[in-house]
């Protein structure tokens, strides 16, 4: 088993050239699976977390210490640097993410994030946020881990009426304040995506792909992204054909929706090396 330390360092590694593909699994297996496939590192997801768990995905529905055990879970499970989606931090203030942080870089993380979202359509005030994250990051240095702060803007998501100015308003800050990666989830315009790595750069820049918007990997490094996650997509992919399935078998009494299913020899043999 790597280290802590050495998951780390290959996930500091991973952002200092190239683009790379960081997916997100919702338990440990899905956590496995992605690293037999081949991927690098991975990132927790909120949504799919709180959907495994028959809940909606919302700021104030799971609390820090079942968020902080699933992501030690992750950590566990696998021999890859793993990311928390940390949320706002799970804090009212400043101090109250701090501590927080302090408790999920314990986990092993390699990274975590933090967001200014302080609900469904509404951010912190400017200064709030870049507080926070200079709290955050704070809390990572005074453990003495190299762990990888990502500030998220959350404009694109609560509906701000100029989203990618007010964007790179914040990221520029949050840069300012230590963050090591800038994140504007929900931005899919080409332009938009090159706007983000222009102001913050030499910093790396996360992008968030929940759907075939039509760029690849390829097409977004070119544009100077450097690190691609897809949240909760993976999870709604396994929910969208579990419900399918289990809906034709309610309403039509037909078991065709089983076809596509992965073989039971398929898995235990993927799942046999951690035994």
């Amino acid at each position: 088993m790597r280290s802590t330390a050495e998951k780390r360092s290959s996930f500091a590694a991973l952002h200092t050239r190239g683009c790379f593909v960081i997916p997100n699994p919702w338990d440990a297996g899905s956590a496995r699976a992605l690293e037999a496939i081949g991927f690098k590192a991975l990132a927790t997801t909120s949504a799919g977390l709180s959907f495994s768990r028959g809940l909606p995905d919302a700021l104030d529905v799971l609390g820090v210490d079942e968020v902080i055990e699933h992501v030690a879970e992750i950590v566990a499970a696998t021999e890859l640097p793993v990311n928390a989606d940390f949320q706002s931090g799970y804090a009212t203030d400043a101090a109250g993410v701090a501590e927080n942080v302090r408790r999920c870089v314990e986990s092993g993380v390699a990274g975590l994030s933090i967001e200014d979202a302080r609900g469904a359509d509404a951010l912190f005030a400017i200064e709030e946020a870049v507080e926070r994250v200079a709290a955050a990051r704070s809390a990572i240095d005074s453990a003495g881990a190299d762990v990888l702060l990502t500030a998220r803007a959350e404009c694109f998501l609560v509906g701000h009426p100029d989203p990618l100015a007010e964007s790179l308003r914040r990221l520029t800050a949050y840069a300012a304040a230590g963050a090591d990666v800038l994140f504007a989830p929900g931005v899919r315009d080409a332009g938009a995506i090159s706007a983000i790595v222009d102001a913050v750069q030499p910093k790396p820049v996360n992008v968030l792909i929940s759907s075939d918007g039509g760029l690849n990997v390829a097409d977004l490094e070119q544009l100077g992204v450097r690190r691609v996650s897809v949240g909760s997509a993976l999870a709604r992919v396994a929910w969208g054909a579990f419900l399918r399935s289990a809906r034709e078998i309610a309403g039509e009494g037909s078991f065709g929706g089983l076809d596509g299913a992965a073989s039971f020899t398929e898995l235990n043999e993927l799942f046999s090396r951690w035994t």
